[in-house]
């Protein structure tokens, strides 16, 4: 007896240990959650800033509506008011709160804050709210594709609110009050709350003064060459900090085209870091520069006569009349495409194959960024001689525009490639550092001999050259203008071209690089010269005048002769006479019409073009 009164004992007490020890936390919980009701309290987002501290992504207080059918007095009365204040249908509604089986029902997130204040001043049994917050954008459309934004429940899902959502996103709080077991709020129940704890802050290396002129001038270029899209990045060369970066077509980030999932993947794609393009005449920028780097001849001349002949094909130069003798300086001013495929030729594969690859081509650039493409380069192996004289002078290769910035960086600042980025850093909401971004060298590209060079022969090609229309007075800029028909299918798509101009500013010390492309500009005007290099340099007199610089473009001092059904012998003639370059469209030996038109005042040094027929 005694041994059986002790085991019951033992039993009991160790069911109890177990339910209370054991078990004792879950079974706590089970409890809590038969008699109190908690609604979520959303955390407050992360705040984004510009370098400079202006606010590009906050946050509004908005409402959440929601019902608990048990605590619901008059069905009636409650379906009908938040119907209407909601825009949601009665029926729906009021066979949700009499039918649904659940202790709580969400009516509408995102509610704005006075139509929540409006419903809860009706007191309505069973109905509950929480302040929670929305993604707001003061800066409307301004680096869409940058930025990105979040889905209603703040979640990012583009742009740098995907990609840093970890850090924006903080810990969210709950309000609970004590109920019956039927969940009916008990009289006199007190609620409690749990805060929130917001989301990091972040700081980018974007300056909304430098992108704000990037903006303006892709919008402008846009227009006024009815192109199909327009998009500048800007970089901070001695360190790989972009800051700025604008592609038009864009969209109001407050007002996202959810409902049409084909536009909103076009308009918030990030072309400059996704999207690839065959360079053009700015490839040639590093050709020479890993010729020079590997002891080509600077003094070596160069015979253009139109063409070049390799492998029994004739690959043209843009000026089909051709230069005749050229040095590189010439090669690079007149932008000469026989130059630079002899450049790539003596160099051979091997060697243009390990400087390419050096600058970063055909790799990503690791930004902190969704989605970036590694750019095509042809297989090392697979290059034939007249692939390799192509590549020369930027056909045959494809790149992204972050690509060609960040190389175009390394060769203007001595030689050093960096890692791009576009987070400076990342703060607690109560000011504690989180991250802070130390520049990121990858390598030592060209030595600091070779890069000072090249800034030589890139400030010949604005002073003096097809970026002319790059100058400003004050304020030394040195560049490459482009010009590249698209491919479409089956091809070269006819009358579709990508027009650009990279430089840097200001040259003998450069800390500006700029990248502007003009996709598909419309007419016969497509040269980089005129669709591109004027943006560009419209940017970097706003930018030195931001910077305190006294500067101002080039003004118009000369008047455009009229040299319509002029020879086109006479009309160079006539062209160097007034200091003037210029440019050729068409194969005949009559010039039929220029731009700009006779009469207009243009600047001392302009590039014309003249239409040949």
């Amino acid at each position: 007896m005694v041994i059986s009164i002790a085991f019951l004992f033992c039993t009991l007490f160790a069911r109890l240990f177990y339910l209370q020890i054991i078990q004792g936390s879950s079974l706590s919980t089970k409890a809590a959650e038969q008699w109190y009701r908690d609604l979520p309290l959303k955390a407050a987002r992360g705040v984004i800033y510009d370098a400079n501290g202006k606010i590009l992504a906050e946050n509004k207080d908005v409402y959440s509506v929601y019902v608990r059918p048990n605590a619901v007095t008059d069905i009636y009365e409650v379906a009908s008011a938040l119907s209407q204040n909601l825009g949601l249908s009665f029926d729906k509604l009021y066979d949700r709160i009499s039918t649904e089986r659940v202790s709580e029902i969400t009516v509408k997130k995102a509610v704005d804050k006075e139509t929540g204040e409006r419903l809860r001043k009706l007191n309505l049994d069973g109905v509950y709210f929480t302040i929670d917050s929305k993604r707001n954008y003061p800066e409307g459309n301004l680096l869409s594709q940058i930025i990105g934004f979040t889905n209603i429940d703040s979640v990012g899902q583009s742009g740098l609110e995907g990609y840093y959502n970890k850090y924006l996103t903080g810990v969210d709080g709950f309000a609970y009050t004590e109920t019956d077991i039927k969940g009916v709020e008990i009289d006199g129940a007190a609620t409690k709350y749990v805060p929130g704890i917001p989301g990091c802050n972040i700081t980018l290396t974007i300056d909304a003064n430098i992108q704000s002129f990037a903006e303006s001038a892709v919008m402008d270029a846009k227009v006024e060459w009815k192109s199909k899209s327009a998009s500048m990045i800007v970089m901070d060369c001695t360190s790989g900090a972009i800051v700025a970066a604008a592609i038009t077509p864009s969209y109001d980030l407050n007002d996202i085209p959810r409902d049409d999932i084909n536009l909103l993947n076009a308009l918030t794609k990030n072309t400059l870091i996704v999207d690839v393009y065959e360079p053009g005449s700015t490839f040639k920028t590093f050709t020479g520069a890993i010729a020079l780097e590997n002891g080509v001849s600077e003094k070596a001349m160069h015979y253009c006569k139109g063409y070049h002949m390799v492998d029994g094909q004739r690959i043209r130069c843009w000026k089909t009349i051709g230069h005749g003798s050229q040095s590189l300086t010439d090669g690079f001013k007149n932008s000469c495409n026989v130059v630079f495929m002899d450049l790539a030729l003596s160099l051979g594969t091997e060697r243009l194959y390990d400087g390419l690859q050096a600058f970063g081509f055909g790799q990503k650039t690791k930004v902190d960024f969704y989605g970036e493409s590694a750019g095509i380069i042809m297989n090392e192996s697979s290059v034939k001689t007249v692939d390799l004289a192509r590549i020369g002078f930027g056909q045959a290769i494809a790149v992204t525009p972050l690509q060609m910035v960040t190389a175009f960086s390394a060769v203007v600042n001595g030689g050093t490639l960096y890692e791009p980025y576009f987070v400076e850093s990342i703060d607690s909401y109560d000011g504690r550092n989180v991250f802070t971004h130390q520049k990121k060298v990858v390598r030592q590209v060209i030595s600091e001999q070779t890069s000072e060079k090249m800034r030589d022969y890139l400030s010949v090609v604005v002073s003096e050259g097809s970026g002319k229309k790059a100058q400003v007075e004050g304020y030394s800029v040195g560049g490459k203008t482009g010009t590249a028909q698209k491919y479409g299918s089956s091809g070269v798509a006819q009358g579709k071209y990508v027009s650009s101009f990279i430089g840097a500013a200001p040259i003998d010390d450069p800390k500006y690089v700029v990248l502007m492309i003009v996709d598909e500009p419309g007419g016969y005007v497509y040269y980089g010269s005129m669709t591109a290099t004027p943006y560009a340099g419209r940017v970097y007199a706003k930018i030195a005048d931001y910077l305190g610089v006294s500067v101002q473009i080039l003004a118009p001092t000369i008047e455009m002769p009229e040299l319509t059904d002029v020879s086109l012998a006479d009309a160079i003639n006539i062209i160097n006479e007034l200091g003037l370059y210029y440019e050729l469209v068409g194969e005949g030996t009559k010039v039929v019409s220029t731009i700009p038109v006779a009469g207009s005042m243009i600047p001392e040094g302009d590039v014309v073009l003249l239409r040949l027929g």
